[in-house]
């Protein structure tokens, strides 16, 4: 028998999760399509860990006499991930919740990357225009204008 159910499940949710993260522009949400993405990892390691494999490798199958257990590599690659991911959530709602405070906002578009002003406060940073043509691409170490209010 092979598991095609469980791998089409892993596929429509890392398709899923894939679609969120070029789709949202909520931190939160890219964050929890990330997720999704390493749980659909986690089906398929565990899938295919537990697809008979015996029979592809020459052993014989688990239960008769003198059958050596095979590793159970996928599961324990399904462990690391789930020990990493717990780890990735928290780092990250670490940094979304950061994001908000300083910014006021978690939606992405809003974050501009290039311009440092720790002292502005959310609303200045958020209320700045952003820099078109040459401006944009020289990087800015001062405050952003209007950072005084």
């Amino acid at each position: 028998m092979r598991p095609a159910i469980p791998y089409v499940v892993a596929a429509l949710l890392f398709g899923l999760g894939v679609y969120g993260v070029l789709r949202r522009r909520n931190a939160v949400l890219v964050l929890m399509a990330v997720e999704l993405m390493l749980n659909a990892v986690n089906l398929l390691l565990v899938t295919a860990d537990a697809a008979p494999l015996h029979a592809a490798l020459g052993h014989p199958p688990p239960g008769v006499e003198g059958a050596a257990p095979l590793p159970l590599t996928g599961q324990a690659f399904t462990l690391f991930v789930i020990v990493i991911a717990a780890a990735e959530v928290g780092v990250g709602l670490a940094i979304v919740l950061q994001l908000y405070r300083l910014r006021g906002t978690v939606a992405i578009d809003d974050v501009r990357l290039d311009a440092h002003t720790p002292d502005a406060g959310p609303q200045a940073i958020v209320a700045a225009p952003a820099l078109t043509g040459s401006a944009a691409t020289t990087p800015s170490t001062g405050p952003a204008p209007g950072a005084d209010r």
